[in-house]
């Protein structure tokens, strides 16, 4: 059998370190592992250079080499035989392999320590498979997904009237088309800084309102690089990941933070950003049970989700910001003698309602400005052109996502049973519902409730 390197896909993965082995100018030969080997072209190789100084200055001296890469899904070994090209230190390649080796490494806690000093590039010779004195055995063939399907959800997305309805068109497509059960949505929130949880698939609980801060592992890597990333064994980093969880859902009124969801016993993860016309608006993140899960073939499906889902995002954001406000329903307050205490802290534009934490930043001020245009003015309907007005002008720095800060705090609202709710009753306008006599109290600039 010719073997070409596109047969070779999970050796690259990183599952299990690659063998170089290098020969000195007088033929004294050396051996070392290596963290990272990336398939260029059909043609070539790059492999990343943190050599030892024997490996680096055999590679100079002598640039026929010896390779050596394991499948991590059967064991199979293949013997490359591999010459010295060119070696980069910039560029989209080396980039792309630094990108990597900082997501994986910051897994096990070293991405100060794996730093990429430049990518060695290879010409393949030849490919043998190495023989085994038992017989390996081979991996069940995945189905590649449906592209029709695929295409029906792109259809069906462009179609949704709101932020609500294009997120978990995105994430049941992942389920559906894919076979993943375990996905987030992220918002990207320029003003913050930071990605926000706003849409999740089979987490208990969900975690929306969690956040990642940009250039944080895999996912705020992504957001920043604006490049897929993903790691196909987690099998060496669960213990440190289930080391630092949060103490409980308690602790959300302390340190006003909603604790990341994670899938405990997760091999593979992906992070995929969201890109439309230019700007990242948010990241896809999806998790796996087994090693080796994310083929070339899922992440260019996942690829094209998320940029559909970014693109309906972003056209239902316009949609919403220029949609005319329709006549206000007159639909009756509901009647009830139950207080509602509503606390906003202008530290982090935090809100809590009766001492439970709902959410802060931008999602937090449209609340507070609600409850004060209710309290002030009596009114229960607002339009997300004022709410974006009025945001904008408090908080230079808000751009865009007004309908998906708006969806967090609706559904925040609901997960936590408030005696509040928001509620979108036509294009570009919304009503808070209050059961009780509400009040509003400003909190000082601590970080407790």
């Amino acid at each position: 059998m010719t073997w070409r390197l596109s047969d070779l896909a999970p050796c690259f993965e990183g599952v299990i370190p690659s063998i170089i082995a290098t020969a000195a100018a007088d033929g004294m030969p050396n051996v070392s592992y290596l963290s990272h080997v990336v398939r260029v072209d059909d043609d070539h190789v790059a492999l990343s250079n943190q050599f030892f100084a024997k490996t680096a200055a055999n590679v100079r001296a002598n640039p026929q080499v010896t390779l050596i890469l394991v499948d991590g899904v059967t064991g199979a070994q293949f013997l490359l035989d591999i010459r010295f090209v060119r070696s980069v230190d910039a560029g989209p390649l080396f980039d792309r392999i630094a990108l990597q080796l900082k997501a994986s490494s910051a897994q096990v806690g070293m991405a100060e320590v794996m730093r990429l000093k430049s990518a060695d590039i290879f010409r393949v010779c030849a490919i043998e498979r190495v023989p085994s004195p038992c017989e390996t055995p081979t991996s069940a063939p995945t189905p590649a997904p449906d592209l029709c399907a695929l295409a029906n959800v792109l259809a069906a997305m462009d179609r949704q009237p709101g932020a609500e309805e294009i997120i978990e068109t995105l994430l049941q497509a992942v389920r559906s088309v894919l076979g993943y059960d375990h996905a987030l949505v992220l918002d990207h929130d320029q003003a913050r800084g930071c990605l926000t949880t706003t849409g999740s698939l089979g987490y208990a609980p969900s975690g929306l309102g969690s956040e990642i801060a940009l250039g944080d592992g895999l996912i705020g890597a992504a957001a920043i690089s604006r490049q897929t990333i993903k790691v196909s064994d987690m099998s060496r980093v669960r213990r440190l990941g289930e080391a630092i969880r949060p103490e409980g859902p308690g602790a959300e009124n302390v340190t006003r933070t909603v604790a990341f969801p994670h899938l405990p016993a997760a091999m593979s993860q992906i992070a995929v950003p969201m890109i439309a016309r230019g700007a990242v608006v948010g990241v896809l993140f999806v998790e796996s049970l087994r090693r080796l899960a994310f083929r070339e073939e899922d992440e260019a499906a996942l690829s094209i989700l998320a940029g559909q889902a970014a693109a309906a995002l972003r056209a239902s954001e316009m949609e919403e910001a220029e949609a005319e406000p329709g006549a206000p329903l007159g639909r009756p307050a509901p009647v009830s003698m139950a207080d509602v205490r509503v606390v906003h802290h202008c530290y982090d534009d935090s809100v809590f309602v009766d001492g439970v934490y709902i959410v802060k930043g931008v999602a937090g001020a449209l609340l507070r400005l609600m409850v004060d245009w209710q309290l002030t003015e009596g009114r229960r309907e607002f339009t997300n052109r004022e709410l974006r007005l009025a945001a904008g002008s408090r908080m230079p720095d808000f751009k865009d996502n007004l309908e998906t800060r708006l969806l967090l705090l609706r559904r925040r609202l609901e997960e936590k049973q408030a005696p509040l709710r928001l509620e979108r009753i036509a294009r570009g306008r919304l009503r808070l519902d209050v059961a009780g006599t509400m009040t509003l109290e400003t909190g000082g600039d601590d970080r407790t409730a």
